[in-house]
């Protein structure tokens, strides 16, 4: 009988352990998550609407392949500026755009949390072509799409970039990520999530 007491109390502490430990995580996360995007101060839409458009043509001038996707996607969604920071637990967050032809008709955030070791804060932007109309109504109706759930985003490096032609796509959606200097190769919006946003 002492035995079996000492397991089930045993057993108690490790499931209190494990609770305390997700409690913890989430706590952490979403700490990160508010320093993030505090530093990511939330813009006016008239701002977005603006950043969003410099930022498709400094895209579109570094990579004539995202230009020749724009005039076959049914909608855009533009991210200019993400921010990523954190130390051991980190967190990206940045506001967007969603553009159907040369009309803004909606915004977005952009959320995701990570864990593993990582130090300091980058930037960078990154957008989405979104070339079926199942891929826009998803959006539309999900209360937050999160990639790699529901229609296909594939990311496009600067190798794909080369070898992707307007006649050879077959996925819902294509994203391209880039800052200052052009595309970049080893970010992943895996397990991003993307919120409707009121501006």
């Amino acid at each position: 009988r002492l035995r079996l007491q000492n397991h089930v109390k045993e057993k108690k502490m490790t499931n209190a352990r494990r609770t305390f430990h997700k409690l913890l995580l989430a706590t952490a996360a979403s700490l990160t998550l508010g320093t993030v995007s505090g530093l990511a101060q939330a813009a006016s839409a008239e701002d977005l609407d603006r950043d969003a458009d410099q930022a498709l043509q400094t895209l579109y001038k570094s990579n004539s392949t995202a230009e020749a996707l724009s005039k076959k996607a049914r909608a855009v969604l533009v991210f200019p500026k993400i921010i990523k920071a954190g130390l051991v637990f980190g967190g990206s967050y940045g506001e967007g755009v969603l553009k159907r032809g040369a009309e803004h008709v909606g915004y977005y955030n952009s959320v995701s949390a990570s864990w593993g070791w990582q130090a300091g804060a980058e930037s960078y932007g990154y957008v989405v072509f979104l070339m079926s109309e199942k891929a826009v109504k998803y959006l539309d109706k999900s209360k937050g799409w999160e990639f790699g759930v529901g229609p296909t985003v594939v990311v496009v490096n600067e190798g794909m970039a080369k070898n992707l032609s307007t006649s050879t796509l077959k996925d819902d959606a294509y994203a391209f990520i880039f800052d200052q200097q052009g595309l970049m190769a080893s970010l992943s919006i895996e397990g991003t999530k993307i919120s409707r946003i009121k501006r």
